[in-house]
């Protein structure tokens, strides 16, 4: 058979350990791996390159993708899927995998519905796809992040502030709740919760009494209040707003030191989360995720997705993974504000 990949959406630690056991699976059995450039717009293009062992001898320890990625949505025009599937016709690709997010598998979900013979890797940072435990990215971001809270620490006993670091995470809290508990901040604010700006400040107030300083993780897709956050009113191929400009910690560093009356700063780790080497974790997860599309390919069980399910590498219907996000539940946040209380 002749497989097609591609990686949609944004890089993550991983991409690169998911495409190396794809294609060692793959063509250890006899198969032939074409990659598609820059996610969507590549199979819309018919931009590709083939995939041989050799370019994957060094993938476990490197970040980002080598097929790149874009946001592009193929189904924004109508036109769309039709160019998908000759593309797929032309190269005669037996069967496609796309390693992503909910985006890219909402995509993939929709190319199956109109005949493609797809498979789905999940790989989010945000952690937000449900039917698996985890997905690959995640604990990566989410150790950088730690880091940088802990980083953030010694910047703020030194001079006595407190400091809001602003966490990536639309509409899941997942990164800014692992980075809260394991760094020990002293207020974590999650999308899936209202913002309470009392208990914020009486939070930051005891720690600041305590110690000299405090620190606060927020998520960058948090609502904190009218007038607090900024917004960037700019939206991607599916329809997200753009937040870079929203400036969610920058406004609650400015609330804190109005109401606290004590020096405060804002910091935005951004795309720094993204970037660098997986974790071991996320190395094992990746490659686990990879051989299995290839499993799911030879099985013939198209439109399902590659999953975790405790120690085990399964899966389940695309349908299932996209149907809504996998947001921080309650138990979650109980053990979050054992420690603001």
């Amino acid at each position: 058979m002749k497989i097609g990949v591609l990686t949609g959406g944004g890089d993550c630690p991983g991409l690169n350990p998911a495409l190396r056991g794809l294609v060692y699976r793959a063509t250890g059995r006899g198969h032939q791996v074409i990659g598609f450039l820059d996610g969507w717009k590549g199979l819309l293009d018919g931009r590709h390159r083939p995939l041989e062992r050799a370019d994957l001898l060094e993938a476990m320890g490197q970040g980002g993708t080598l097929l790149g990625s874009s946001r592009t949505n193929p189904f924004k025009e109508e036109e769309g899927a039709s160019r998908l599937l000759a593309t797929l016709s032309r190269l005669q690709i037996d069967a496609l995998v796309a390693m992503g997010g909910d985006d890219t598998l909402s995509a993939a979900r929709e190319l199956h519905r109109r005949g493609g013979r797809v498979v789905g890797v999940p790989k989010t940072m945000d952690n937000d796809l449900r039917g698996t435990d985890w997905t690959f990215g995640f604990d990566s971001a989410s150790s950088v992040s730690m880091e940088a809270l802990e980083r953030l620490r010694d910047t703020a006993r030194s001079h006595h502030r407190v400091i809001v670091l602003e966490v990536m995470g639309r509409h899941a809290g997942w990164v800014a709740l692992a980075t809260g508990l394991g760094g020990g901040a002293d207020y974590t604010i999650l999308p899936e919760e209202p913002f309470d700006a009392e208990r914020l400040c009486a939070a930051a107030r005891r720690a600041v009494d305590a110690r000299g300083y405090a620190l606060v993780v927020a998520s960058e897709g948090a609502e904190v209040a009218a007038g607090l956050k900024g917004t960037s009113g700019a939206k991607d191929d599916f329809g997200h707003e753009l937040l870079k400009d929203r400036g969610v910690g920058a406004s609650l560093a400015s609330l804190l030191e109005r109401r606290l009356g004590v020096e405060a700063r804002s910091a935005v780790i951004g795309h720094v989360q993204r970037g660098g080497p997986p974790t071991l974790f996320d190395r094992i997860l990746s490659v686990r995720l990879g051989a299995k599309a290839a499993d799911l390919i030879e099985e013939g069980k198209f439109g399902e997705v590659a999953v975790l399910r405790g120690e085990q590498i399964g899966s389940l219907p695309l349908e299932e993974a996209v149907s809504s996000p996998r947001v921080v539940d309650p138990p979650w946040l109980d053990l979050l504000h054992t420690f603001d209380a």
